[in-house]
C-alpha cells in the first residue's frame, strides 16, 4: 500500500537559540537595502507565518525578510518558568537580530507587535531603520471589546469563527471554514493556550496600559515612520494610529477604507506595494 507523508508546516522555519530562548523564524529573499524585521501580533494561534505569509511572498523578491515567533507564539520554544513581559519580547527580538547578525533593519510590528516595534526603535534605536506600525499597539487607550474578546478566548471552533468573521476581518468572506479550522488547530496544539491565558488574564485594561510607552519617548523616536491603519478595526481603534500621528515627529499614516484588523491580508496588495515604496523612498542611491 502506498503511503503519503504529510506535507510540511510551512508555519515551522529555521530555529536559534538566544539564551533560554529556541526561536522559531522565517529568513525569506535578498536584496540592497535593511533587511526587513516583521513582528507578528497577539492573536490565539498566531505565528509569524499565519500573520505576514502573504507579506513575506510579496517583499521576498526585493528585500532580505525575517520574521520570528516571538515568546509563546507559534514554534517558539521557551523555558517552563518563563515571565512574558515586554522587557522579555524586547530582550529576545534584540539577541534574534544579533544571532543573525543584522546591525539595522526596517521594521514593520503589527498590534501588539507594534508596541514591540516601537520599544525597539526607543531602546535600540540604531538598529532600526524606518518603522512601519500597523493597527499598532503602543500608546494608551480604553481596552475595546474586540480586544477583550481576543485576549480571552478559549479554545473552541465556533469561537475561532466568530472571532476571525466578526472582530479581525472587515469581509467576513474572506474567512472560510478550512481556515477557521486551520487556526483553531493552532490554538489548540500542545501548550498552546495555556501560554496564551497567561499572557492576558483579566482584567485586561493593565496589559494595554503595560504594552502603552511614554508620550516623551514617543515624542524622541528619530526614525522615519509608517503608520497604517484599518478605518473599521474593533480591536485597536483608529485613534491610536492618529495619536502615533500627532506623537512621532516624522511620521506619516494610512488609513485604509473597509478594513478590519487585518490590512496585511484585506489590502494585501496595496500594503505590500505601500511598504516597497517606503522602505525605496529611504534607500541610498
Amino acid at each position: 500500500m502506498a503511503t503519503h507523508d504529510a506535507p510540511p508546516n510551512p508555519e515551522v522555519g529555521t530555529q536559534v537559540r538566544t539564551g533560554d530562548i529556541v526561536t522559531n523564524y522565517h529568513d525569506i529573499g535578498s536584496g540592497q537595502s535593511s533587511p526587513v524585521l516583521l513582528l507578528h501580533g497577539s492573536g490565539p494561534g498566531v505565528s509569524a507565518w499565519a500573520n505576514w505569509r502573504l507579506t513575506i511572498g510579496a517583499l521576498s523578491p526585493r528585500f532580505r525578510v525575517v520574521a520570528p515567533d516571538l515568546a509563546g507564539f507559534g514554534y517558539t520554544q521557551v523555558p517552563e518558568a518563563i515571565e512574558y513581559t515586554r522587557a522579555r519580547w524586547l530582550d529576545q527580538i534584540v539577541g534574534f537580530l544579533d544571532a543573525l547578525g543584522l546591525d539595522k533593519v526596517h521594521v514593520v510590528g503589527n498590534s501588539f507587535g507594534g508596541s514591540m516595534a516601537l520599544a525597539l526603535a526607543i531602546a535600540h534605536p540604531e538598529r532600526v531603520d524606518r518603522l512601519v506600525l500597523m493597527g499598532a499597539v503602543g500608546v494608551p487607550f480604553e481596552i475595546t471589546p474586540g480586544l477583550d474578546a481576543v485576549w480571552g478566548y478559549q479554545p473552541s471552533l465556533d469561537a475561532m469563527g466568530r472571532l476571525m468573521r466578526e472582530t479581525f476581518a472587515y469581509d467576513a468572506s474572506l474567512v472560510t471554514d478550512e481556515l477557521v479550522r486551520m487556526r483553531y488547530a493552532a490554538s489548540t496544539r500542545p501548550g498552546v493556550q495555556e501560554a496564551f491565558a497567561a499572557m492576558f488574564p483579566a482584567p485586561r485594561q493593565r496589559w494595554v496600559d503595560a504594552m502603552a510607552h511614554a508620550e516623551a519617548d514617543l515624542r524622541a523616536i528619530p526614525h522615519t515612520t509608517l503608520l497604517v491603519h484599518g478605518r473599521d478595526d474593533v480591536v485597536i481603534p483608529v485613534s491610536t494610529t492618529l495619536t502615533m500621528l500627532e506623537w512621532i515627529s516624522d511620521s506619516q499614516a494610512h488609513i485604509f477604507g473597509r478594513c478590519g484588523h487585518w490590512t496585511q491580508i484585506e489590502h494585501a496588495d496595496a500594503f505590500a506595494a505601500l511598504l516597497t515604496s517606503f522602505f525605496d523612498a529611504g534607500a541610498p542611491y
